[in-house]
């Protein structure tokens, strides 16, 4: 059974187990298998099949923000109209096929701005190029994503949980704990508050998963296993999300306006800007 089967399996099983006290120690076994099969998708192939050609773009200016969307939401119009670089831009799905980068002087500051291919469901697993894409997006300092406004929720969730499997945290700080992996001794476990999601017989079962068995592990905040499991693997990146909304003329005045106000949104309308820059 290959990686991608035994993730469909592990995750099938998360989803028809019940969550209860009697299920928490198995749920958190489950998780723990399921990061590890994940992390083994981020390593390069061997093959040397899949090397990402067009998106070795080298990181410049003061920052680097990646444009991160489903086909055909507007990244390259956004591109195209905050820099000086040309994206090309049709009706038709996948338009931009490598990473096209441009550059934002803003207040003397020069931000690299990232063009990346649609991802589509299925990316975490490779699916249309999705690799190289999420690859390029470990890398920057903020992740812009565009979404159709028509579906706000839908685009949403899926592309947060496609950069979820892979290790990308959107918009969360680093969980405060301590974890180093001693030569001897066991466990030793200890908290700066009151654990209310794991304790020392779910955190060993975990540390044993990965083949841990001496290791010292200091809670500062109420963690869950999902916060441990990524502080294990030390391979998680976090990074600040902007949401972009994008064909607002196509819901209502009061729609919008509820997106606006949600935290770390903007509303934008292609339309009615490229009316005003032409007056």
């Amino acid at each position: 059974m290959g990686i991608l089967e035994k993730i469909s399996e592990i995750e099938k099983e998360i989803a028809r187990t019940q969550k209860n006290k009697a299920t928490e120690y198995h749920l958190g076994l489950l998780k723990a298998k399921l990061a590890k099969y994940r992390s083994q998708l981020l390593e390069p192939s061997k093959k040397g099949g899949d090397k990402g050609e067009g998106f070795d773009v080298l990181k410049s200016g003061d920052a680097r923000v990646a444009l991160i969307g489903f086909p055909s939401v507007g990244k390259s119009t956004l591109l195209s109209t905050l820099t000086h670089t040309h994206s090309e831009a049709a009706s038709y799905e996948f338009t931009t096929l490598t990473c096209i980068p441009g550059v934002i002087e803003y207040k003397g500051a020069n931000i690299q701005l990232l063009d990346l291919p649609g991802i589509i469901e299925g990316a975490a697993q490779g699916k249309g190029r999705g690799r190289q894409v999420i690859a390029v997006a470990r890398t920057a300092d903020l992740v812009l994503m565009m979404l159709d406004a028509t579906k706000p929720y839908v685009h949403r969730q899926l592309l947060e949980k496609e950069l979820e499997s892979v290790g990308i945290r959107l918009n969360k700080p680093k969980p405060n704990i301590y974890f180093k992996v001693k030569k001897g001794g066991g466990l030793s476990f200890n908290s700066t508050c009151q654990l209310t999601k794991v304790d020392e017989k779910m955190v060993q079962m975990i540390l044993h998963e990965y083949k841990i068995f001496n290791a010292e592990v200091l809670f500062r905040e109420d963690c869950g296993a999902d916060e441990l499991i990524d502080v294990i693997l030390a391979n998680r990146v976090y990074l600040p999300c902007l949401y972009v909304y994008n064909k607002i003329d196509q819901i209502s005045i009061q729609e919008v306006d509820r997106i606006a106000r949600e935290p770390n949104s903007v509303v934008v309308r292609w339309a009615l800007y490229f009316k005003l820059k032409q007056i």
